[in-house]
């Protein structure tokens, strides 16, 4: 019996499930989170439709420390929208350690493009 499906050594299923396993694990930590914010917003009384304050990333630890609401719903989204770039990361390691130099940098060039957004986004947010 015969598959199409590439083999793949056992160095590259390695790679491939522990990135999976950042994403997953990125996924469940924004929406435990979240979540938190949802439940801490419902049992303060305030309505979710009713805006919120600004992202002001010095406040996050604070906030979550305090069991203020807003500190976890951003934590949750910072984390959501980091949890991507943490497995180009994994990614980049992982091909560097196998010597695939290609893939380094086309996962580099990656990070480059979303650094790129993101300081552009903070420049004129």
């Amino acid at each position: 019996m015969t598959t199409d499906r590439p083999r793949t050594g056992p160095s590259e299923d390695s790679l491939e499930s522990s990135l999976a396993r950042v994403l997953q694990a990125g996924t469940y930590v924004s929406i435990a989170l979240i979540a938190v914010g949802s439940i801490l917003l419902l049992a303060g009384g305030i309505s979710p439709l009713a805006g919120g304050p600004a992202f002001q990333p010095g406040n996050l630890i604070a906030d979550v420390l305090a069991a203020r609401p807003a500190g976890f719903l951003w934590l949750g989204i910072v984390v959501m929208m980091a949890t991507p770039s943490l497995r180009v990361i994994g990614a980049l390691i992982g091909f560097w350690r196998r010597g695939e130099r290609t893939m380094v940098g086309v996962a580099a060039l990656v990070l480059a493009v979303v650094g790129a957004g993101v300081v552009i986004g903070l420049l004129t947010g």
